[in-house]
């Protein structure tokens, strides 16, 4: 008879590779200093880190955090629809709307929860998702929960970043029929941006909506950090603008933003939103704190390009592959599994921390070393970086020896 928990037990991998030491994922941080993290008494330089503005442990964000809990307490303990609403959180949309130039904002608990939500509420029976291979997982699960909820609902998935193959299922499905097309603004593991004009026109050419997840981009691109519309000088490139506050806001939770008809209706009808706990109170208030010195320091995001920049160039000169990269994230893509967890760790025990990345996270044959980097990290320790990564790559025959 087959048990539940059969295919737990069958699962070894995780031990087989704990017991090679190749096992790179859990592993608990002692501290967080900056640019720099200790793990087994040992101290690395974070090339793997997604605060990217290098807010997290800023004396700024740390004491709105501390003043909120002392005047809200550590929890909403509710829902925003019952008494989860704080005057916080309205002080934060208000904002986060004038960042963005939409309308309106509407936070959610987490930026996972925030994809789930706002596509699984605006895309309903016989309605169309059309969305880049690429995404991230939260927009895929998104798309999940919409099909469990609309059985009806039809999805395609274009080629990565290829607008031929974006107009040809545009074109296949009848302009009166409605569809939401979907993508990344930065890509999370390839670190590439998205043709957002040309995908801005042909949304309006076949009458669709577009849908941009910038959590790797505000804070990272643009000329004062506001994302990938920014970038290519536009508010009105996107329809819905959605943003995590887990990477360049130094916190917890994700918004929408977007015409106030529209973000009012997702606000009564994302069930992420209407059946979990709102943010804690320290949360929003480090949001704030972090919106407030991205606009005040506009010099943490020239600095933050600069640096992705040179790591760009560096490893292209070293040999490596970095795809089609243009941002602080720099994918090395290496293809081989065992190649790429004998390099991870061969980086981890000489002091530099990055994340081994491969399938599903990756298409099968495309595993990688995923680094990305803050703007406070310093020359040297950049210098560091591409010192040591060329000298094991070459060791282990990924790139070619000098």
């Amino acid at each position: 008879m087959a048990g539940i928990f059969d295919k737990c037990n069958d699962f070894t991998r995780a031990v087989e590779a704990r017991k090679q030491g190749l096992y790179p994922f859990f592993r608990p941080l002692q501290e967080s200093r900056g640019s720099k993290v200790i793990i087994e008494g040992r101290t690395l330089i974070m090339a793997g880190s997604n605060n990217y503005l290098g807010l997290a442990q800023d004396p700024r964000v740390e004491e709105a955090a501390i003043k909120a809990i002392e005047k809200y307490g550590t929890s909403c303990s509710g829902s925003r629809f019952i008494n989860g609403s704080l005057i916080l959180h309205e002080e934060l949309e208000a904002k986060l709307a004038l960042f963005t130039g939409k309308e309106s904002a509407l936070c959610f608990s987490t930026g996972y929860q925030t994809n789930l939500g706002a596509i699984s509420a605006l895309v309903g029976r016989g309605e169309h998702i059309i969305t880049d291979k690429y995404n991230h997982a939260s927009i895929v699960d998104g798309i999940f929960m919409t099909m469990g909820m609309n059985r009806d609902t039809r999805v395609s998935r274009y080629k990565h970043n290829d607008l031929k193959d974006l107009e040809q299922r545009l074109a296949a499905i009848p302009l009166e029929e409605a569809k939401l097309i979907v993508t990344d603004g930065v890509f999370s593991m390839e670190g590439d941006i998205v043709k957002l004009p040309e995908v801005k026109a042909l949304a309006e050419k076949y009458g669709a909506r577009l849908y941009i997840d910038e959590a790797h981009a505000i804070g990272v691109i643009g000329g004062t950090g506001r994302g990938t519309t920014e970038h290519f000088n536009g508010s009105g490139l996107a329809d819905i603008i959605m943003c995590t506050f887990s990477k360049s806001f130094a916190s917890l939770g994700g918004f929408v933003a977007g015409d106030d008809r529209v973000i009012d209706y997702i606000r009564h009808f994302a069930r992420p939103l209407i059946f979990s706990a709102s943010m804690p109170p320290a949360n929003i208030a480090a949001v704030l704190a972090s919106l407030e010195i991205i606009e005040r320091e506009p010099e943490r995001v020239l600095r933050l390009q600069q640096i992705a920049a040179k790591m760009i160039k560096g490893f292209n000169d070293l040999g490596f592959n970095t795809g089609t990269a243009e941002t602080a994230i720099i994918p090395l893509v290496i293809g081989d599994n065992d190649q790429t967890f004998l390099l991870w760790k061969a980086l981890f025990e000489r002091g530099v921390y990055v994340n081994p990345v491969i399938s599903p996270a990756v298409p099968p044959n495309r595993s990688l070393i995923r680094t990305s980097y803050m703007a406070i990290h310093t020359d040297e320790e950049l210098d560091r970086v591409l010192e040591i990564t060329g000298e094991e790559g070459r060791k282990l025959g990924i790139i070619q020896a000098n």
